[in-house]
């Protein structure tokens, strides 16, 4: 058709680039406007796919899905809680253990056969923790609301590893307890510890609590409080070090000492005071026999 024609040398298109939809097989303007608007649309690519990287081989890479037990989340709840609810501080000190040692040593067999328990380190340190708090009361407090809560009494919590994880019994009014009847009732606490045998109300209401990592071969730590306490003592591993003892060099088995406290109620002071009365009963054990 003639307005075909023009069109198709208007756009410099060919006749068989066409497709003609005339009678008669004829082309028609419409069909060149038509081929025409699709030469200028551009046809899109097919989207390049990036080959397939190939791993690295590393060997078995799994994972293992493993709900928390309810003590563990109620024992991070507990660390949470305290961590955002109290001004936790940390002092440190050591003492030299020669002298428990010599009378474990001394003394270690006998103490078995009269009280068919072992005499270890933990005795000595909950008897000076108990002469300590005498001495310092308020590591013995606990904030309640507005108040400092005072107890005129002893419940030292000792942290236990336990058949489900760590657990803090307490030993009731240790003011009372002899040496061998803390031994009995720690191994005793261990024991039922294992076999997941604690009662809920031995692992509550504690006035302060001792930490003792150096069994695992901790050197250092900051251990966390166990609220409402205002005090924990970390006892850690004991390390045969150079020390100075009257101008000499002399070998020592020490022990570090850390004391994380509640800075709302105990100030510094007091925390250090504290934990050099511990120092001193540790390294003058006889001073824990005759309470001075």
């Amino acid at each position: 058709m003639p307005a075909a024609a023009r069109a198709l040398a208007e756009n410099r298109i060919q006749p068989e680039a066409v497709k003609p939809t005339g009678p008669g097989g004829r082309v028609l303007k419409e069909d060149v406007l038509r081929a025409t608007a699709e030469a200028k649309t551009p046809v899109p690519e097919p989207p390049k796919t990036a080959p397939p990287s190939v791993a690295p081989q590393l060997g078995e890479r799994q994972e293992e899905l493993v709900p928390m037990s309810r003590l563990r989340r109620t024992v991070a709840e507990r660390l949470v809680h305290i961590q955002q609810t109290a001004a936790l501080l940390t002092t440190f000190n050591e003492v030299d253990m020669s002298a428990v040692m010599a009378l474990r040593s001394e003394f270690g067999e006998a103490f078995l056969k009269e009280h068919n328990v072992k005499l270890g380190f933990m005795s000595f340190f909950v008897k000076a923790v108990v002469e300590g708090l005498k001495q310092v009361p308020v590591v013995n407090a606990e904030v309640r609301e507005s108040n400092i809560v005072y107890h005129n009494y002893y419940d030292i919590g000792v942290a236990i590893g336990g058949g489900k994880g760590l657990v803090v019994p307490v030993l009731r009014n240790t003011e009372r307890m002899s040496f061998a009847e803390i031994e009995i009732a720690i191994g005793e606490f261990a024991k039922r510890a294992k076999e997941n045998k604690l009662k809920p109300d031995e692992l509550q209401g504690g006035t302060f609590t001792i930490s003792n990592g150096g069994v695992y071969g901790s050197l250092m730590s900051t251990p966390i409080t166990n609220p409402p306490q205002s005090g924990i003592l970390g006892m850690h591993a004991i390390q045969e070090r150079p020390v100075a003892r009257a101008g000499n060099v002399v070998i020592r088995p020490m022990m570090y000492l850390a004391l994380t406290y509640d800075h709302r109620i105990v100030d510094g002071r007091e925390a250090v005071t504290f934990l050099r009365h511990i120092k001193d009963f540790v390294e003058s054990p006889a001073r824990l026999l005759l309470e001075v």
